[in-house]
């Protein structure tokens, strides 16, 4: 004969899941209210600090792309498409722009002096920054210069800084 399914006794009683639910709901609360009787801008300079970061990057909203390099070479072939983007983007003084070089990673796409992927990549992004520069699209004082792997190419990010006081 089988004997009956007993149904085991819960370890917890029920009540007390909603109990620690309640509670972090009352915790998150408290620290809402705490967090809203800072001043926005102290608040942010708080997390940044937290995180060991000085100010505040710019938010991207933008990105353009500056392709057409031959693999070793820094040299751009056509940016005029990126130029008028850059122009367009920096009219507000509330934004930055970054350029990030990039290198394929191949064998070929090296720096010939150094044989490194890296100093390619900052020399492509160098090379279009004095372009941008030079031609007026973006003050030098507003870009942004880094390096990447990817393809071999250099992306414009523009990004929005806020309104600054």
């Amino acid at each position: 004969m089988i004997a009956p399914f007993e149904e085991e006794a819960p370890a917890r009683p029920i009540w007390l899941m909603t109990l620690a639910d309640l509670a972090l709901l009352l915790v998150g609360f408290f620290v809402f209210l705490q967090a809203n009787q800072m001043d926005g801008r102290a608040l942010a300079a708080s997390l940044r600090a937290g995180f060991g970061a000085d100010t505040a990057p710019a938010m991207p909203v933008e990105m353009a792309v500056v392709g057409g390099f031959a693999p070793g070479s820094a040299v751009p072939h056509d940016l005029r498409a990126a130029l008028g983007w850059a122009r367009e983007a920096a009219r507000d003084p509330r934004t930055r722009l970054k350029v990030t070089g990039e290198f394929d990673g191949s064998a070929q796409d090296v720096d010939q002096l150094s044989g490194s992927g890296a100093i390619l990549a900052a020399d492509r992004a160098r090379a279009v920054a004095a372009l941008l520069g030079a031609s007026g699209a973006v003050p030098p004082d507003r870009i942004q210069i880094a390096t990447a792997r990817g393809k071999r190419r250099t992306l414009l990010t523009l990004g929005f800084e806020g309104d600054r006081k």
